[in-house]
């Protein structure tokens, strides 16, 4: 049977012979076949020398130099540091920056992605350093059995580790494993604290939005109250509610809102509407329906005066405004949410009452 020559792992010098002791030569007793219960010593390291066939070893400069073994421990060491380093600019693009304006939002995304990256490419670098100058360079034979190996070869497994422990020069170079620890440890929180933006739950937010009793009616382009005379028969107004304007502009609470509280407002003839969510819950054929799809938050807007239909742009879903906002195509799973309106004293467009089931597309806790 062949041998088969592999480096060793993480790259160092190492070199193993898988040999089968299947009826296999064995080349350290002249070609005679190797007794399977038989196990055989490894030969101590001897540089310069053949300890497998075809293959001689060559003293690394760190092997023969003490001041070059120290020398890549300290490089290796300062790898685990600046991982380290790269670890904080991430915890720092995290917490640090406050994400209220998109240049912020740019700067956040490049320090977690550069901090991470850092951290794991130095840790990586460290790993190939070590191995490649620190750890042990020398030819070994490793034997494998096909079957069950014998307690003696188990035995030797477990003398090779405490050999590999030792050629790796943790026992004597404390610096590099506390460096390995250090860098390692802070890069183990990162996924704990990517938990912190699938949280805290929304509660009843989802459910809820700014439309109560009395709420005027709102363009959503000239901010002003809607009159029923301001619509054509067959017309389209897309509104927004007059308490969504006392919310901060600044931060995200405003535009949050308005996801969940923009609605449209459509003029039909009082017998062209077939059906609707509730008694009277539209005023002299003004009907007021969600703008936002229930199939996944997609604004609404291209309304189809000759059939009543309004169809999302992203999916296509459609749905009759004339027939309580029923589904007639597409992926939406959902009718449009209906707003019950009326008018003020002064004539203008209001909410008789929120709505009464969530807006937008489906959530988990939405049942």
């Amino acid at each position: 049977m062949s041998e088969r020559e592999t480096a060793g792992a993480s790259g160092s010098g190492r070199h193993f012979t898988d040999r089968s002791t299947d009826h296999s030569p064995d080349l350290a007793t002249g070609g005679a076949t190797r007794d399977p219960s038989a196990h055989r010593e490894e030969p101590e390291a001897d540089y310069g020398h053949e300890l497998v066939p075809g293959l001689t070893h060559t003293p690394r400069r760190t092997d023969i130099d003490p001041k070059a073994a120290k020398r890549a421990e300290r490089q290796v060491l300062g790898l685990f540091l600046l991982s380290v380093a790269g670890t904080l600019v991430f915890f720092i693009g995290f917490y640090a920056v406050q994400l209220d304006s998109a240049e912020n939002v740019g700067l956040s995304t490049k320090l977690l992605g550069g901090g991470l990256g850092l951290a794991l490419f130095c840790i990586g670098a460290a790993a190939i350093h070590w191995a490649r100058k620190l750890m042990s360079g020398e030819e070994v034979v490793q034997e494998r059995h096909r079957l069950r190996s014998s307690d003696e070869e188990r035995a030797a497994v477990i003398k090779d580790f405490q050999r590999g422990v030792e050629d790796s020069g943790v026992p004597r170079r404390k610096a590099i494993l506390g460096g390995l620890v250090a860098a390692t440890a802070p890069l183990l929180l990162t996924p704990i604290v990517l938990l912190r933006d699938l949280g805290p739950l929304p509660g009843r937010k989802l459910r809820e939005t700014v439309w109560t009793e009395g709420v005027r009616i709102l363009s959503d382009v000239t901010e002003r109250p809607v009159r029923v005379a301001d619509i054509p028969i067959g017309g389209y107004v897309a509104a927004i509610p007059e308490t969504l304007l006392d919310l901060p502009h600044e931060g995200s609470a405003q535009l949050a809102e308005r996801g969940k509280s923009a609605v449209m407002l459509m003029r039909l003839r009082p017998e062209e509407i077939v059906s609707q969510q509730g008694d009277n819950w539209g005023y002299e054929g003004v009907l007021c329906y969600s703008r936002i799809c229930t199939h996944v938050g997609c604004p609404l807007g291209l309304y189809e005066q000759t059939t009543h239909h309004m169809l999302c742009p992203c999916h296509q879903s459609t749905f009759d405004i004339a027939d309580s906002g029923r589904v007639v195509f597409g992926p939406a799973a959902r009718d449009l949410p209906q707003l019950a309106i009326t008018v003020d004293n002064d004539g203008y467009l209001v909410a008789k009452q929120g709505f009464t089931e969530p807006v937008g597309p489906s959530f988990w806790e939405r049942g």
